[in-house]
């Protein structure tokens, strides 16, 4: 094992920030970027030998690579965690934009639903996820709420109720996400007999 690689696995080791999962990312990470590194011609490094050369070089591949905004992101908190931890915070900048990685995009505007027809259900092999997709598709129920329905319990006659344990953020039992009537009654009825 290289020093580097050696060094940033007892840094984890002996620093436990975070929950099980942050630990074992952040040990990944910076193995992942220590292997990077001895790649990209770097040798010989040990943990406290981090330059603002070597993070311009990591980003620089990050680019090329052309990974998403936030994963380098994610991987620039690692490192910024490794400097805190040995002493030098100053190698990196403060800020991302210095090493011009573009702001995140939380919200992608595009639509990613899909519209199933009948052929497409019939090809599913479970029963339950054929009826979760089609409770979907008939009252705009998310994905969680059509597996969490009770239609014995849900059908009002000419509404649908959810309880707010099935729903996000649902204050009561009172939501109407559409009325039955029409093909919506009959797959209700087909819900109540599976």
């Amino acid at each position: 094992m290289r020093d580097l690689n050696f060094e940033l696995k007892q840094l984890c080791q002996r620093n436990r920030d975070g929950s099980f999962s942050t630990q074992y990312a952040r040990e990944r990470i910076l193995s992942m970027i220590a292997n990077q590194l001895h790649e990209m011609g770097f040798e010989h490094m040990r943990a406290s030998s981090l330059k603002p050369k070597h993070v311009q070089a990591l980003v620089e591949r990050w680019k090329a690579e052309s990974l998403s905004a936030g994963t380098i992101k994610n991987r620039m908190t690692e490192l910024r965690w490794r400097a805190e931890k040995v002493a030098k915070q100053n190698v990196l900048a403060r800020a991302n934009d210095f090493y011009g990685i573009p702001r995140r995009n939380y919200v992608t505007n595009v639509d990613r639903s899909r519209v199933l027809s009948t052929g497409d259900l019939d090809r599913l092999t479970d029963p339950w996820t054929r009826l979760s997709l089609r409770l979907q598709a008939a009252f705009g129920l998310r994905r969680e709420e059509s597996i969490k329905i009770r239609p014995e319990w849900a059908d009002r006659g000419d509404r649908l109720a959810l309880k707010a344990s099935w729903t996000k953020g649902a204050p009561a039992a009172t939501q109407t996400p559409a009325p039955v009537a029409g093909s919506n009654s009959r797959t209700l009825s087909t819900c109540r007999g599976a």
